[in-house]
């Protein structure tokens, strides 16, 4: 006689059930809740220890050892490696019968990997960097799709304590080498080539001209990706020598394989390597820690986004996928799910089909196959489905479906309408009928999120449910006082584990500093719950976003407060654009402008100023958006170029993106802009104009 399973219970009141039990601690709101977790910062973060049985040979000998910004120091005395918390579910999930990846592409070529078959290959490749002379410390880069090889490489590199750092085939060799000159990584792990949008791209040149590029690199492991066929894979090796085949480093199945285990390493030491954006030059090569991203997406990941372990009752057969290329942080968001014991649901390719037959079921129809609970992709996936008038009754069978996620821009009400009344039409579920949106706003820079979801609380469309738990997160206004109600700048008042350790090269921490803490004076706002402490104690962290707190603790983010292009899920600085753009002899000078906006359809003008007697004509323009897809990505080319005399500029010389970028959004030309600072305010005019003509106060 089948037995009817019990109800499922959020994961984030089986949290609060063990506070109440451990603890003897209970709120009546989550608003209690988060103002503890807040102000409470060892007894929140110890408790997300313990909840998460969280294991070190040796004992920490605090939570917070001391509350500065940046600087803090978490869990000193404890060991953690981000590789022992993914196998300690080896035994677990298989018994259970779930596997670790499913991955499928383009090309139909899907693959299943097991614990145990994870595992193995992550020892025999660790053991074979080791054997090369990569040691803790050592900086690893990856130029790698998404696909199970990827996680294996990853994870075998922090195994033996080397830094991971990865970028997308997608981008252009000129954007890979910005981060990975930086960063003077010791090995290369790289792949033939990618499928795309139907379309096959070799990559073994842009291999080479990393390997030239990069003096440091002493080792090559290639992935042929592209190549299936004997004779091809061996050409495609032999075309990249001097190199070794990651098939064979991942072969090994021997006593040694089966006895290695990751090193404990100290908790705050070096993970991976992640990238800013570059609005303001190189891209920031920001360092994350093992123990503070492991604790703070455990948190994240189980308790906000409600993902559980695929082998617990609660969540039995959970399986979590987020669209992402590698060169998006949702790829290592991904990736942690493996922490928890989920079993991660990857597919490589365009979301959207090809150019000639462009296709925005691809993701629903994969989902379908594969029985995926959690669905994520970027707030632009959801709006091209939208667009394009998706019907998922045609998709598939989703009856496995009971999240979606959302982030990368703001998530528009009338794209989280549209998913909401799709589920409703094809509801086979009590969830279905009213499906709940997990979007969530956070970052690279601390490989995490400031604001997201709580499956128990009421969701409004367009916005997201609430801060998290442990980020003392307010909008504050230029005088650095917390509104509610209002837009501000979004700042973190306190502290969280997986803050940068440091940027690559930034030896006196002054650009990590310029990043984040010199908007407000230091000690303005830091005291726990409230108030000002020493200047000893730091500045709080700003984030770069416009924030809106309403007063039953949603929250909407409005786009970026700095110049930040932000296409597709994909973020970029302006000044990598600047650099493909001005590089051509034809451009004297150029601006861009990303209107990404809650509400909005996106759109990026680029404005370029030509050398004397040349005239901006489609040969032209097919040069400059030429220019962006090769050395970027094909994602950054713009939806306007226009010609203009000059480009605004500050006095010092800045270029004056963002009160350009108010201006289009809609605000007033004296209110954004001041004249006096300017070196050409008579350029003005003309953008005033443009201004009007977007919004159709003139004719175009």
């Amino acid at each position: 006689m089948a037995t009817t399973p019990p109800p499922y219970v959020p994961q984030i009141r089986l949290y609060q059930e063990w506070l109440a039990r451990e603890r003897g601690l209970r709120f009546d709101s989550y608003d209690a809740l988060w103002r503890w977790s807040t102000t409470e910062l060892d007894a929140f973060w110890q408790s997300i220890w313990d909840y998460f049985d969280l294991r070190s040979p040796t004992p920490h000998t605090a939570v917070l050892e001391r509350n500065v910004m940046p600087g803090a120091r978490w869990f000193p005395g404890a060991q953690f490696n981000y590789a022992q918390q993914v196998f300690r579910h080896v035994d677990a999930a298989h018994a259970a019968g779930f596997p670790a990846v499913i991955s499928d592409n383009e090309k139909c070529q899907r693959r299943e990997l097991s614990w145990p078959e994870l595992r193995r290959q992550v020892a025999s490749l660790a053991l074979h960097l080791r054997a090369q002379g990569v040691k803790p410390g050592d900086r690893v880069a990856a130029y790698l799709p998404n696909i199970p090889e990827t996680m294996v490489a990853f994870l075998a590199v922090v195994s033996i304590g080397g830094v991971w750092s990865v970028c997308a085939p997608d981008m252009g060799t000129n954007a890979v080498l910005d981060r990975f000159k930086q960063i003077e990584p010791v090995a290369l792990i790289a792949c033939d080539g990618v499928s795309y949008g139907g379309k096959d791209h070799d990559r073994l040149a842009v291999v080479a001209e990393l390997r030239a590029a990069l003096p440091t690199v002493r080792h090559v492991i290639l992935h042929t990706n592209l190549a299936q066929e004997p004779a091809d894979i061996d050409r495609a090796l032999e075309l990249a020598q001097p190199c070794d085949d990651f098939h064979t480093a991942t072969a090994r199945n021997d006593a040694a394989v089966a006895a290695f285990e990751p090193l404990w390493l100290p908790f705050d030491h070096p993970l991976w390597i992640v990238y800013s954006s570059g609005t303001t030059g190189l891209p920031k090569p920001i360092v994350h820690g093992h123990g503070g991203t492991v604790i703070v997406a455990m948190a994240l990941k189980t308790l906000h986004n409600d993902v559980g372990c695929s082998y617990a009752p609660n969540s039995w057969g959970e399986r979590y996928h987020w669209y992402s290329s590698t060169g998006w942080v949702m790829w290592n968001a991904q990736v942690s799910g493996l922490l928890a014991g989920t079993t991660c649901v990857i597919y490589d390719g365009n979301p959207g089909g090809s150019k000639d037959k462009p296709d925005w079921t691809v993701l629903w129809r994969f989902a379908a196959r594969e029985g995926v609970t959690f669905f994520g992709a970027g707030a632009a996936f959801f709006a091209n489905c939208l667009k394009a008038g998706v019907d998922l009754s045609t998709c598939g069978d989703l009856s496995s479906v009971r999240a979606l996620g959302t982030t990368g821009s703001p998530l528009s009400e009338d794209a989280q309408r549209w998913g909401t009344s799709q589920f409703a039409a094809i509801a086979k579920t009590e969830v279905q009928k009213d499906i709940w949106w997990c979007n969530i706003s956070g970052g690279t820079d601390f490989a995490g999120a400031f604001i997201g979801g709580n499956r128990e609380l009421p969701q409004t469309p367009g916005r997201m449910q609430c801060r998290l738990l442990g980020c003392a997160v307010e909008a504050w206004d230029e005088q650095g006082r917390p509104v509610t109600d209002a837009v501000g700048e979004l700042v973190c008042a306190q502290p969280i584990p997986s803050m940068p350790l440091y940027f690559v090269g930034d030896t006196d921490h002054q650009r990590l500093i310029g990043s984040y803490f010199d908007m407000y004076p230091p000690g303005h706002g830091r005291r726990p719950g409230g108030g000002d402490l020493g200047k000893e104690a730091g500045a709080v962290w700003r984030h770069g976003d416009w924030l809106r707190i309403f007063p039953d603790g949603s929250c909407v983010i409005y786009g970026r407060s700095d110049a930040t292009i932000n296409r597709h899920g994909l973020r970029m600085g302006t000044s990598e654009l600047y650099s493909a753009v001005e590089a051509l002899p034809e451009v004297l000078d150029s601006m861009v402008v990303d209107l990404e906006y809650l509400g909005r359809e996106s759109f990026m003008p680029l404005f370029v100023v030509l050398r004397p007697g040349l005239t901006l004509d489609e040969a032209l323009s097919a040069k400059i958006s030429g220019a962006i897809r090769t050395a970027l990505s094909p994602r950054f080319v713009p939806d306007q170029i226009l010609q203009v005399a000059e480009i605004p500029r500050t006095l010092s010389g800045k270029k004056q993106e963002l009160p350009i970028k108010k201006l289009l959004l809609g605000q007033s030309l004296d209110k954004v802009i001041n004249r006096e600072a300017m070196a050409n305010p008579g350029c003005l005019d003309w953008y005033a104009a443009y201004a009007r003509q977007r919004a159709g106060a003139t004719p175009a």
